[in-house]
């Protein structure tokens, strides 16, 4: 008579909670690339818009009275809502100018900085 071959039921169990283990492990990872692809996108949008604004204050060739300006702007079916930040320099005749954009819950994404010069 020859002995049963086959595993048993504890070597089946040990063998499904190392899948089980692995598999977690694997989508934990593929929900962290896809969290860094939405950032990624949120922030390149972001940027877009920050570039917009401030491609557009020097295309009007007016330099900006000091204070602040709210904007908002949508760019790949995203509404982003922004903050132009216009601050003296040494140099009167120039003005720092930062444009910082927030996402939905206020929590910003991205701050483009320039320096703009009346001439």
């Amino acid at each position: 008579m020859r002995p049963a071959r086959g595993f048993t039921l504890l070597e089946v169990l040990v063998a499904l909670a190392i899948v089980a283990v692995a598999l977690a492990a694997g989508a934990r990872a593929a929900q962290a690339l896809v969290d860094n692809a939405e950032r990624l996108h949120a922030v390149t949008a972001a940027q877009w818009c920050a570039d917009n604004q401030l491609v557009g204050l020097r295309l009007s060739r007016v330099l900006p009275g000091i204070g602040d300006a709210d904007f908002r702007c949508e760019q790949l079916g995203r509404a982003f809502a922004g903050q132009l930040l216009t601050r003296p320099t040494l140099n009167p005749n120039m003005r720092r100018i930062e444009a910082v954009v927030r996402d939905e819950a206020g929590q910003p994404l991205v701050t483009l900085t320039t320096v703009m010069s009346r001439y």
